[in-house]
């Protein structure tokens, strides 16, 4: 009976977590163009730091070409745009993305992100005014990812700031 007791508890507790998660990445405030400006270098140290290990995992899943290409902010774009944030400070910006619409299945988030990163959807207006605050160089600034060989998308890490 003990086990049982266990088992169940430990499946709400899991329960709980996912419900609590959910809760937050949905009450998550993207950080403003004068948060962003207030990083220390510290922080865009760390940030590159969860860049990196994330494109580790992620490399997992799909593939990162070696180049980058031009920014995928044109009027024709057909993208969904979304931001990786660090849970300990949600002024850092990890990941930059711009996945195209309609593609392959989504990919295992939970998994890529761990406990320390939160994924946000964000508008492409915003997405393009983080970029800017970010990597105020024009172009090329994003790397394409493939899926089974078709670009899927295209990823910016904190890594590349330009400050």
């Amino acid at each position: 009976m003990d086990t049982h007791t266990h088992v169940c508890t430990e499946k709400l507790y899991n329960h709980t977590i996912t419900i609590k998660a959910t809760v937050l990445s949905t009450s998550i405030k993207l950080p403003t163009s004068e948060e962003i400006k207030k990083l220390s270098l510290a922080d865009i140290a760390i940030s590159g730091g969860l860049a990196d290990e994330f494109r580790d995992r992620l490399r997992e899943y799909v593939h990162i070409d070696p180049y980058c290409v031009p920014d995928p902010f044109s009027d024709k774009d057909d993208c969904n745009y979304s931001v990786i944030l660090d849970r300990e400070n949600l002024n850092r910006i990890v990941v930059l993305f711009a996945n195209k619409k309609g593609t392959l299945p989504q990919l295992p988030w939970s998994a890529i992100l761990g406990e320390r990163l939160v994924k946000v959807s964000v508008s492409k207006e915003d997405a393009l005014a983080i970029k800017h605050e970010l990597m105020p160089k024009e172009t090329n600034n994003f790397y394409p990812y493939r899926r089974n060989g078709i670009t899927t998308g295209y990823i910016m890490f904190a890594f590349q700031i330009c400050r």
